[in-house]
C-alpha cells in the first residue's frame, strides 16, 4: 500500500457519511427490508396506543355520566328509555342489556324470578365479554412487536454484520472506512427493533391495566343489579312486578 492510499483510509468519516439516511440506502436488501418493516410497526404502535388513549377516556367519562344518572334517583325506566337507542359502552351496555332482558321476560308473562335472575346474569356477563372483548382489540399486534420486535432487529443486525464483514475480506483492507459504516447500516436495525418493542410493552401494559380496572368496575355494577333484581323480587309477587327498583 503506497502512502496515497494510507493518507485517504485514514481520514475521518464525515457526518453525511454516518448519517441514517445513508446508512439505510447503503444497506443490503434484507437490512432495509427490515427497517422499513419495523418503521411500520413503529407506526402502527403509536396509532394504536393513541387511539386506545382517547377510547378509554371516553369510556371513563361514559361510565361516570352514567353512574351519576343511576344513583342520582331518576327512574330506572326513564334512563333505560333514554339509553336504549344508543347505549354506548361500559355501564350503560350493562344497564340496558339487563333491563332489555327484564322487559322481554315479563312481556312473555314470567310467573317466576327463579330464572329471571340466572337470565340477567348470564345478559349482563355476555355485555361485559364483549366491552372487554372491545377493548382488546389490537392488543395482539402490540404484544407481537413488543416481543418480537428486538429479535426482528437482532435479525437484521447480525446479516448486516455478516454482509459487511463478507465485503471487508473481499476488500482486503482492515480499516475504520472500510468497517464503520457496514457495522453502523447493521446495528440500526436493533435501534429501530428496541424503538418499535420499548413502546408496544409500555402501552400494552398500561392498556391491560385499564381493561382490568374497567371490567372491575363493570362486575361491581352488574353486582349491584342484581342485587335490585333479588330486592324487587323479595318486596313483591313476581306477577305484579313492572319494573326493577332500588
Amino acid at each position: 500500500m503506497n502512502p496515497a492510499d494510507i493518507s485517504s483510509s485514514a481520514l475521518p468519516l464525515t457526518s453525511s457519511d454516518l448519517s441514517l439516511w445513508h446508512l439505510f440506502w447503503q444497506a443490503h436488501w434484507l437490512v432495509k427490508t427490515v427497517m422499513t418493516g419495523l418503521i411500520i410497526c413503529s407506526v402502527w404502535v403509536w396509532a394504536i396506543a393513541i387511539d386506545k388513549t382517547f377510547l378509554f377516556r371516553r369510556i371513563r367519562r361514559s361510565a361516570a355520566r352514567f353512574e351519576q344518572a343511576f344513583w342520582s334517583g331518576q327512574s330506572l325506566e326513564e334512563l333505560y328509555t333514554s339509553l336504549a337507542a344508543k347505549p354506548g359502552h361500559s355501564t350503560g351496555a350493562l344497564f340496558v342489556a339487563a333491563m332489555r332482558e327484564w322487559k322481554r321476560s315479563f312481556e312473555g308473562h314470567a310467573r317466576s324470578f327463579a330464572g329471571l335472575q340466572m337470565r340477567i346474569e348470564k345478559v349482563m356477563n355476555v355485555a361485559i365479554a364483549r366491552e372487554v372483548e372491545h377493548m382488546e382489540r389490537w392488543l395482539l399486534v402490540l404484544a407481537t412487536v413488543g416481543s418480537a420486535g428486538p429479535f426482528i432487529g437482532l435479525f437484521g443486525t447480525v446479516w448486516g454484520i455478516i454482509d459487511a464483514f463478507h465485503g471487508l475480506g473481499t476488500a482486503g483492507a482492515a480499516t475504520l472506512r472500510a468497517v464503520a459504516p457496514g457495522i453502523s447500516e447493521a446495528l440500526i436495525t436493533t435501534a429501530a427493533g428496541l424503538a418499535a418493542a420499548i413502546p408496544a410493552v409500555i402501552a400494552y401494559n398500561l392498556i391491560i391495566g385499564s381493561i382490568r380496572e374497567m371490567a372491575a368496575r363493570n362486575d361491581d355494577f352488574a353486582l349491584e343489579m342484581l342485587n335490585m333484581v333479588e330486592q324487587t323480587a323479595e318486596r313483591q309477587p313476581a306477577s305484579q312486578v313492572t319494573e326493577v327498583h332500588r
